[in-house]
């Protein structure tokens, strides 16, 4: 140990130095990496940041170098952000041309020379792409495919007939929800909006989950509102990201209410834009929409009402010409009615005066006629009523008690009672004899079978 001999640490540098030098002297490598820790001094048009690789597994960092660019590689930093659209910022994954640089005090650095504009955004849509598969694997139930159309449950939700109570997701400090209010609240068309606002921070992947709450948060509110509008004024493509988060896609395909995106961006759309029921390109689009919606239907409905109007006009015109065509009917018609009913009349009035007469007339040939028969025909037949009399009292005074028993007949009384039965009569029994003018009592001795002979003739 004591036989080293110690060099100087600025010898040291210098050796790492002219290694690093004689390594990579003239050289530049394209590397694939995460930018963190971004800063940008514009009055220098100087970018400070470090390239990070994380582990595909664990997230965790496996490597880090303190990069830098200026001059032509902040240069190049400009031209990817006008053309993308795509600020040069913490967590987009970069393909740069980088050379390596050593400086004794501040290390070893990396300095940007070009960046690939193509390479980023492929990266983010790869991601975007795994993210939609995943959608529709995962929740078949209320998300699909069909083509290039992305058919969710909250899609094939019907839109009120009228927008009126709203829910708003924003940012406080948004410009864009600014604006969504001032269009709503200024339409030209008086119409009267009921706004809730539930606000959040909408930017950044990492604050996905505090978006996600205030889904929520309208979901357990309990009002009945017409629509849920999700509002991002403008920015750099990452700025979006929480759009394409895989839990708020879930969440607004499947969400019960109709969603309405006004996010803000022009040239791509997000996850959220996909699974929404209505997608517009930025908030004021969005008021747009409603505004336009609730038009639709009030034209809808002056138009029925100019309907009505019409019909009611062609029913009251066909009306009254009905009404005059009956009113002349009638009339016509009334004088033929009164002029029968006053010939009947006539007729009846006729007819009462003759009739009363003819029937008097009849009824008095009637009563002569009978009178006559009853003068000739009286006598006769009082005549016969009296033959028929005579003869019933001959035949009563024949068949009359008297005459019967005065013929030699006889009444048997048995008991007190008159009785031609011989079957109620016994041997021994006691009776009365009736004859003509006498009664006698008897006892029957015999009783024997009688053949009737003594009265033959």
């Amino acid at each position: 140990m004591q036989d080293l001999q110690p060099i100087r640490l600025s010898q040291l540098t210098a050796a790492i130095d002219k290694a690093l030098a004689d390594a990579f002297r003239k050289t530049s490598v394209w590397v694939i990496a995460d930018v963190t820790n971004h800063t940008f001094r514009p009055e220098k048009n100087y970018h400070n940041f470090d390239l990070v690789e994380k582990d595909p597994h664990s997230n965790a960092i496996i490597a880090r170098v303190q990069s830098k660019a200026w001059g032509a590689g902040s240069t190049s930093i400009a031209h990817f952000q006008q053309t993308t659209g795509q600020r040069f910022s913490n967590n987009i994954s970069v393909l740069v041309n980088v050379s390596v640089t050593y400086h004794p005090v501040f290390g070893l650095q990396l300095n940007l020379n070009n960046i690939d504009i193509n390479f980023t955004l492929g990266a983010l849509e790869q991601e975007r792409l795994a993210t939609l598969a995943r959608l529709v694997d995962e929740n078949p139930g209320f998300i699909r495919k069909e083509g290039d159309v992305f058919i969710t449950k909250n899609k094939e939700l019907p839109l009120n007939r009228v927008i009126q109570d709203i829910a708003v997701i924003s940012s406080r400090t948004s410009a864009g929800w600014q604006d969504f209010k001032h269009t709503l609240e200024n339409n030209s068309f008086g119409f009267v909006f009921r706004v809730d606002d539930y606000f959040t921070i909408v930017q950044g992947e990492n604050n996905a989950q505090q978006f996600l709450s205030k889904l929520i948060e309208v979901f357990t509110s309990g009002k009945s509102y017409d629509a849920v509008v999700i509002i991002r004024g403008g920015g750099a493509q990452t700025d979006f990201l929480i759009f394409d988060n895989y839990l708020i896609g879930k969440a607004v395909a499947k969400f019960p209410i109709p969603v309405i995106t006004g996010i803000g961006h022009q040239k791509n759309e997000t996850i959220a834009d996909l699974m929404a029921h209505t997608q517009t390109k930025t908030p004021t689009k969005a008021a747009e929409f409603i505004i336009h919606h609730n038009r639709v239907y009030e034209e809808a409905i002056r138009q029925f009402q100019k309907t009505i109007v019409i019909r009611a006009q062609q029913r009251f015109s066909a009306g009254f010409q009905a009404l005059a065509l009956l009113q002349h009917s009638t009339v016509h018609q009334s004088k033929e009615i009164l002029f029968e009913r006053n010939r009947e009349i006539l007729a009846i009035a006729s007819a009462m005066v003759t009739k009363p007469k003819m029937i008097v007339y009849n009824r008095l040939n009637d009563m002569q006629q009978l009178a006559l028969n009853l003068h000739t025909f009286g006598p006769l037949y009082l005549r016969n009523r009296r033959g028929e009399l005579e003869h019933f009292i001959s035949v009563y005074k024949i068949l009359s008690p008297e005459n019967t028993l005065r013929r030699g007949f006889a009444i048997i009384k048995s008991n007190g009672r008159i009785t031609s039965d011989p079957a109620a009569l016994a041997v021994g029994q006691e009776v009365r004899i009736i004859l003509s003018d006498k009664e006698m009592g008897a006892t029957i001795t015999s009783k024997n079978d009688y053949d009737g002979r003594d009265f033959n003739i």
